[in-house]
């Protein structure tokens, strides 16, 4: 599979956002609008959709369940002790890890869902669904929590008031109780969804300043190596651990290997961090993806499926 074409979309994205802000009439302060757009309406409709659309069987997927779990529990413990380690402190501004952290334990769920129909049709779908629904409302609550403390924020009122929270767990209790969307309405809110991805993503772009990484070289290095070389170790050492099935096995590789979500631009930048250093790692995540996404499938996996 040609993972530089899979994730060219993406990267192409980011680049045009770059372009059309440093170049054009359409500057930062339009940009800043489009990112209240995507952060309040449109991520939060794509984030419900995705996890609504799918049936969860938990009871099936209990094992894998458990995998995307140890996976998650890793990449948040790993990603918050970063300062704690012996010499790092010292590299490790604290509004930039708070906001960085969230870089080494999200996971983008549009490319999880293209990859994961390519690799195992629907089963693969509906177990990269299982994922999303259980491990989105966990990463998007552990990335606000460092953030909300950093700004001396009340962390409860700044879960009850995250659109992304609250679209991710009304969309999984939707979800547990049987609701689904009217066959009438799915076409909007897909549209909507694919609109949330595109500007989400050029915002991210728009924002980005390649330079704003010079400031936390060691930060950065770190959490992209959580993302995209420890995760998928975890990941291997998880399905060993759980058992899993041969297909569940290959989700839970290329979930554990995918790029960063490029929600993590926009809730930094909302929450009042540096968006354009976040943009900048959302960026480098995107074009690290290509190689944990081979490292990840084609190495690791023939190992589990010996």
């Amino acid at each position: 599979m040609n993972y530089a074409q899979l994730l060219f979309p993406d990267f192409s994205l980011i680049l045009i956002g770059y372009l059309i802000c440093r170049f054009t009439a359409l500057n930062r302060s339009i940009w800043v609008h489009v990112d209240a757009l995507v952060y309040y309406l449109l991520f939060p409709t794509l984030l419900f959709y995705s996890i609504i659309k799918s049936p969860l069987d938990l009871d099936a997927a209990a094992k894998l369940v458990g995998a995307g779990w140890t996976v998650v529990a890793v990449g948040v413990a790993l990603a918050y002790a970063l300062p704690y380690l012996p010499g790092l402190r010292k590299h490790m501004p604290v509004r930039l890890h708070a906001a960085s952290v969230q870089v080494g334990f999200r996971f983008n769920s549009f490319i999880a869902l293209a990859l994961a129909e390519r690799l195992a049709g629907p089963a693969g779908l509906l177990e990269i669904a299982v994922l999303i629904g259980v491990c989105v409302p966990l990463v998007n609550v552990a990335a606000v929590w460092p953030m909300a403390r950093g700004s001396q924020k009340h962390f409860g009122k700044e879960l009850l008031r995250n659109p992304l929270i609250l679209a991710t767990a009304s969309g999984l209790l939707a979800n547990l109780c049987g609701l689904s969307l009217p066959h009438w309405l799915e076409p909007t809110v897909s549209r909507i969804g694919a609109s949330s991805l595109a500007l989400g993503l050029m915002a991210a772009g728009a924002g980005m300043q390649i330079g704003a990484l010079a400031n936390g070289k060691v930060l950065a290095t770190a959490v992209l190596l959580i993302r995209h070389l420890i995760s998928p170790l975890v990941a291997l050492a998880a399905a060993y651990a759980f058992s899993l099935s041969a297909s569940q096995a290959t989700i839970l590789l290329a979930y554990s290997a995918i790029p960063t979500a490029a929600t993590c631009y926009v809730l930094a930048s909302k929450m009042g961090y540096d968006g354009a250093y976040v943009g900048g790692l959302v960026t480098l995540s995107t074009l690290l993806g290509m190689l944990s996404l081979t490292f990840s499938l084609g190495f690791l996996r023939p190992l589990y499926l010996v």
